[in-house]
């Protein structure tokens, strides 16, 4: 498999980045049940190996991952401010559970539940997000921390496979754009567009 266009961009723009730790975060826009949109700030883990998949985690008992069961197709936005330029990408969503039965994604899973750092493991043995806080229970938010090696069983691989990238950089009068787009053999194509 070939990396596509466009991944050199994105590693461009993360090394201009580097000395951000924000510029690892995305906007990621799914739709509700009732069709409305729901956008949220997730981190970029890196891609899976081998692919042009965006790797990111979620919780499975989170509202993002019911509405990517009823809705594969969402939309990251991007922004790196020092290199002042942005990235939508749209594509499918494909949630990694506990139980998914393709041995490369299930250790894949695994591999990055190892790379998390401990702080962001123990939000997953945290109580059910969404619901109501019971302030009387604030222990519940000082659980043991997790097994480093094994993930909980709520924890996701949250990956999305790319159909789409525009690619708007900010500088320049005027700016530049380019609009890639990948087609049924897996090969990408990409024009240049104005802005």
């Amino acid at each position: 498999m070939s990396l596509a266009p466009w991944r050199s961009a994105i590693a461009h723009a993360l090394h201009q980045n580097r000395s951000l730790a924000y510029a690892r975060y995305v906007q990621l826009a799914t739709v509700r049940a009732n069709g409305t949109p729901a956008n949220r700030t997730i981190v970029f883990r890196g891609f899976l190996a081998d692919t042009n998949q965006l790797k990111f985690i979620t919780d499975s008992r989170s509202e993002k991952a019911e509405q990517i069961q009823q809705q594969s197709w969402a939309e990251v936005c991007w922004y790196f401010p020092n290199s002042r330029e942005q990235f939508r990408i749209t594509g499918n969503l494909t949630l990694v559970e506990s139980d998914n039965s393709q041995p490369e994604l299930a250790l894949a899973r695994i591999s990055t539940w190892r790379e998390l750092s401990d702080a962001a493991r123990i939000q997953f043995a945290w109580p059910h997000p969404g619901k109501v806080r019971n302030k009387d229970e604030q222990a519940t938010f000082s659980p043991p921390p997790p097994d480093p090696s094994q993930p909980l069983p709520n924890f996701c691989l949250l990956l999305l496979d790319p159909t789409q990238v525009d690619h708007l950089k900010l500088r320049g009068e005027p700016q530049n754009r380019w609009l890639y787009h990948r087609h049924e053999q897996q090969e990408w194509s990409s024009e240049e567009i104005n802005p």
